[in-house]
């Protein structure tokens, strides 16, 4: 089973790389049977279609790295300890979830839930793959270029009373509170964000996940955003169906928000 998917670019490069670690839907053999089947069915902590989001961005010279796994097998933007990303009693899942978001538990029985053993050889597997194409794709462009952005990409429900009572705002930037990219950057992001119609937040209620904190090292000219964003921006109210219309709209803020990036980085 292919790990993830490289998507090269249609155009001349440009020194971005997105990663969308949580549209995977996939399951290997041999543990796709230890999970729910009903839960299986529905997978509700996916991030449904965001790489069908960035369609545009090959036509702009960057390259996307899509994970192909269900964030239920291997979650790409935790810890690799677990060790949670936030402290503000939120339900946080592992990196090995045995639950949803929702607390509700995704594998049949406890005995078929994940032991360290296996919580290694997952790490091993399946986690650290994928951190070492993205090193690899950013190491490339830094060659080139002299510095890199990468674009972690992600959407949530409109609410999820466990991490947060109230809904979530339609985008967040997060960069770890200014710490994983140069200030020219994120400003150049959320000018590109904020020339929709769209609420953006920055850093609340999240500040990017263990990929953009791990990889965002603006001192070695690596610099690292996530932009979370509310399904309904992109999809039917029911969270389920896409939506082109609605697509179209966010496509064209984030295609000109990589426009702006671009610009700041050749300037």
């Amino acid at each position: 089973m292919k790990l993830f998917e490289i998507k090269e670019p249609q155009a001349p490069l440009v020194p971005i790389i997105i990663s969308v670690p949580h549209s995977g839907t996939k399951f290997p053999s041999e543990i796709k049977k230890h999970y729910k089947k009903r839960m299986r069915k529905h997978l509700d902590d996916t991030d449904w279609y965001v790489h069908r989001l960035y369609s545009f961005a090959s036509s702009m010279g960057i390259t996307i790295i899509k994970a192909n796994l269900s964030r239920w097998v291997i979650d790409l933007n935790r810890d690799p300890e677990s060790v949670p990303l936030y402290n503000d009693n939120r339900l946080i899942t592992t990196n090995t979830p045995t639950t949803d978001f929702y607390g509700n538990k995704i594998y049949k029985s406890k005995n078929v839930e994940p032991d360290q053993d296996e919580i290694n050889r997952r790490l091993d597997t399946y986690y650290w793959p994928y951190y070492k194409q993205i090193e690899a794709l950013l190491e490339e462009r830094k060659k080139q270029f002299g510095k890199v952005v990468l674009w972690d990409a992600h959407s949530i429900r409109h609410r999820v009373s466990t991490i947060q009572k109230d809904p979530f705002p339609d985008m967040i930037l997060g960069n770890n509170d200014e710490k994983t990219a140069y200030p020219e950057l994120i400003k150049s992001a959320l000018n590109g964000l904020q020339s929709g119609e769209f609420q953006i937040n920055h850093n609340t209620p999240f500040k990017g996940g263990h990929i953009t904190r791990y990889f965002g090292k603006p001192k070695n000219d690596i610099h690292a955003l996530q932009l979370e964003m509310n399904k309904i921006l992109y999809m039917d109210d029911n969270e389920i169906t896409y939506n082109t219309d609605r697509a179209k709209q966010v496509q064209q803020v984030l295609q000109h928000t990589m426009e702006r990036l671009i610009e700041t980085l050749n300037a």
